[in-house]
């Protein structure tokens, strides 16, 4: 049996064991998909190892910390400087990225961007500047302190209170401002200047009727939450758990099928 787990700090939210587990009993296979609240960060790789773990999703803020401590990291996530899946095989640790394609997915239906605002300046932001990227769209990272900046000097980059632009066809939020509070990402004024603008936002936190997304929704901006992201990561994760192929429709179905239980 393959013992699965997400990890986080908070994760009592996350929506992932409902997922997996529901493929991993659609498709018949032998597994078991938990949650595990983590808050030191320096204990990952041994927490990993001492939960006997096959397999585990890393969540907010541990991304790069699961980078860091993998034995082979695909050259994918080394690119984006994150990871969000670990697969144990032969008793050395993978480290993948599952997240900038899983965003891409999510957001296929939002036409003609040209210009996007990425809030925040983690491990999510990285997979999606990445992602962004790979679609040719000029980019900018907006982030409260400059020290975590450093990681996107091949894109424009800028504190709030510096920021000067604000014409963006597309803002998104990788803040966890909203999550267990009612802030938002950054000042209301710098947010009410660029929503004016915007045709298109999404927020990674899913679940919840953010500060973020009732500011989008009183500037009538067309968003979406988190919430497709982690079904089209997880369908690329659970591949990587299984080891399987040509079975994205299959784990998709029962994945959405989970998400739609009461």
């Amino acid at each position: 049996m393959k013992f699965l787990c997400v990890i986080g700090d908070p994760v009592k939210h996350s929506k992932s064991p409902r997922i997996h587990n529901n493929a991993i009993k659609s498709l018949g296979l032998d597994g078991i998909y938990t949650r595990y609240h983590l808050q030191e960060e320096s204990e990952l790789r041994n927490l990993f190892f001492k939960l006997k773990l096959n397999g585990a999703n890393i969540t907010l803020p541990f991304k790069e910390q699961a980078l860091k401590i993998a034995d082979i990291k695909d050259k994918f996530a080394q690119e984006i400087g994150s990871a969000n899946t670990l697969v144990l095989k032969n008793n050395q640790l993978y480290a993948y990225n599952t997240d900038a394609t899983g965003f891409l997915k999510a957001i296929e239906d939002f036409k003609t961007i040209k210009k996007a605002l990425i809030l925040g300046a983690g491990g999510t932001a990285r997979s999606i500047a990445f992602a962004l990227k790979q679609r040719e769209i000029q980019l900018c990272i907006a982030n409260r302190s400059k020290e975590r900046l450093e990681h996107f000097k091949a894109f424009q980059s800028v504190v709030y209170e510096d920021l000067r632009d604000f014409d963006f066809d597309f803002v998104v939020n990788t803040t966890s401002a909203g999550l267990n509070d009612e802030n938002l990402p950054c000042d209301k004024k710098i947010l009410d200047k660029i929503l004016s603008h915007s045709k298109y936002a999404f927020e990674v936190i899913y679940g919840k009727q953010t500060p973020f997304l009732k500011l989008c929704k009183q500037y009538q901006v067309e968003y979406k939450d988190g919430l497709l992201m982690l079904l089209w990561q997880g369908v690329f994760a659970f591949e990587l758990f299984f080891d399987i192929k040509n079975q994205q429709e299959k784990i998709k179905s029962a994945m959405l099928e989970a998400l739609n239980l009461k």
